[in-house]
């Protein structure tokens, strides 16, 4: 038995490999690169998957899980069917890439244009993020949305809203040489959570004893959950440079300092205002740290990660705890799980204060070719030059602009959309049931041997004993 396995090993050694690996291919480079994109991707499945499941009344647990678990699948397709070259292909226009299939080995095979690794790796690594996005999006619309205008909303707003905010960005846009944005914290986040917020608003509210009681049906879960998305920010933040790199090095301990303080934040505040250690208050530290990191995890130093960890952790508790329970407006729209202040509020704050924090040779060794890009403030004023420092944090201020107004635009327009042929929200009768109704699933099986309790008892509030009781009735 002689196979291709040990025909290619015949081979003379200069010969092996060149085909499946030329020489223009790093290897450490590839191979940190797919375990990069692989991190990202579990951050969605079955991290936020897991996050969503137990963080919600256990009447939605499932279709929490499964509006995440939907997205991931949804975008891959749209991802390299049309929307990977939307975002980073020919330009069509200042504001998006000319539509086009990602999938031939052609493509597929040929070095990257921002590293020595094939372009798969960067098809891939890109998705992670788009899928993400999207459902980081959902949070703040579980518990109501009527999953088939949910499997519409997905490719609309990935095709017309997340990539334009790429291309804008990251891609050939208008802003690519003037915003710093290291990995996300505005073409991720801010567009989540404004998106999530205006789509939330569209959607309307959850039922009223929803909105008034929803507690976390698997708090043991929720830090399952949460610890994937932390753990799996290594590689968000670290896959970033498309290099197994001093960049990629720093990124990942700026992440995991930034997001450790913030999370320690929080919950110092909650214990001295609330005096209690809030687990649910240190998951939303956990993740305004890790949002507000993004767009400077390798642009700035350690103490600079550490300052926008005690901001991480204060300002978006100070928005969510204090100013949404004040404010009219933030009462008036039902965001599930606060999504504008972890990721909206925190993108921005990351934003603004990579604007002052870049190191001015991080961001040389960072970004090669030529760019608009200004030193930080704070390194601006001891430069001597504060001009300049003030001129990027402008920039920085203009894109964030950008970002809000347009996804609070396509997302309105998707949703008006979407309402012409289904119902946004579920029916008041599902709203009360849950899961049951909208998939003839559920969670946990509580009643009997996994049987399910007759949907006229369901809405009955019987007595602690309920179970023999309704063994009678039935």
């Amino acid at each position: 038995m002689k196979g291709s396995f040990y025909r290619l090993y015949d081979l003379p050694i200069g010969l092996q490999f060149n085909e499946g690996s030329p020489e223009w291919n790093n290897k450490g480079d590839n191979a940190w690169q797919l375990l990069a994109a692989t991190m990202v991707c579990l951050q969605s499945v079955p991290g936020l998957v897991i996050l969503y499941g137990s963080m919600v009344k256990k009447k939605w647990a499932v279709n929490s899980a499964f509006m995440a678990f939907y997205a991931f699948a949804m975008v891959l397709l749209c991802w390299v069917l049309w929307a990977h070259n939307m975002a980073f292909g020919r330009k069509m226009g200042p504001l998006v890439g000319r539509p086009h299939t990602a999938l031939s080995q052609t493509y597929l095979l040929q070095r990257s244009r921002l590293s020595y690794v094939p372009t798969a790796d960067f098809v891939f690594y890109q998705f992670g993020f788009a899928a993400i996005t999207v459902i980081l999006l959902a949070g703040s619309l579980l518990g109501r949305m009527n999953f088939y205008a949910w499997m519409m909303f997905v490719p609309l707003w990935l095709t017309f809203s997340y990539t334009v905010g790429a291309f804008t960005i990251w891609g050939k846009g208008f802003l690519e040489q003037y915003i710093i944005d290291y990995a996300g914290g505005f073409v991720i986040h801010l567009s989540s959570g404004v998106a999530g917020f205006t789509a939330a608003y569209w959607v309307g509210p959850r039922h009223s004893r929803d909105r008034q009681h929803f507690p976390p049906n698997n708090i043991i879960h929720m830090l399952g959950g949460a610890g994937f998305l932390w753990l799996g920010w290594t590689g968000f933040n670290g896959g970033t440079p498309f290099a197994a790199g001093r960049i990629a090095a720093l990124a990942i301990v700026n992440t995991h300092l930034c997001t450790a303080t913030s999370l320690l934040v929080w919950l110092s505040l909650d214990m001295v205002v609330y005096k209690k250690s809030s687990v649910i208050g240190a998951v939303q530290g956990m993740i305004t740290g890790l949002v507000c990191i993004t767009p400077g995890a390798g642009l700035v130093e350690p103490w600079g990660a550490l300052v926008m960890g005690v901001m991480s952790g204060s300002v978006p508790w100070y928005t969510m705890m204090v100013l949404h329970r004040r404010s009219a407006f933030f009462q008036s729209v039902d965001d599930t799980l606060g999504v504008f202040h972890t990721h909206a509020v925190a993108g921005v704050l990351g934003g603004v204060l990579s604007g002052i924090l870049a190191k001015p040779n991080l961001l040389r060794m960072m970004y090669s070719g030529p760019n608009h890009y200004s030193p930080g403030l704070f390194y601006g004023f001891f430069g001597g030059d504060v001009f300049l420092g003030l001129k990027q944090v402008g920039y920085q201020l203009v894109g964030a602009g950008f970002i809000t107004a347009w996804n609070a635009i396509v997302t309105s327009l998707i949703c008006i959309l979407i309402s012409r042929f289904v119902d946004l929200r579920m029916d008041e009768e599902d709203l009360e049931i849950g899961d049951d109704a909208v998939h003839g699933e559920e969670a946990y099986a509580l009643w009997g041997d996994g049987e399910r309790l007759p949907r006229t008892l369901r809405r009955l509030r019987l007595p602690p004993k309920f179970p023999s009781i309704c063994q009678r009735l039935v």
